[in-house]
């Protein structure tokens, strides 16, 4: 599959949360970081997404926000 996003992070789920309508996935990068994604419940199940799983992380983003308190 070819993509037009360049931040692909390769790493391991370490953790599904899901409720009704959402998921929240936990990746654990190479380097020890972390990346949380949120998804469609409907997505996270049509991956069949578990703890373990080998993944990537695509990142495509026009704004990166940052604020200080």
């Amino acid at each position: 599959m070819a993509l037009s996003a360049r931040n692909n992070l390769s790493g391991t789920v370490r953790s599904v949360t899901t409720d009704e309508v959402m998921a929240e996935v936990v990746i654990e990068l190479d380097g020890g970081e972390t990346v949380t994604s949120t998804i469609t419940r409907g997505s996270a199940d049509r991956l069949d997404l578990s703890e373990g799983d080998e993944v990537a992380a695509v990142i495509k983003a026009s704004e990166v926000m940052v604020e200080k308190d």
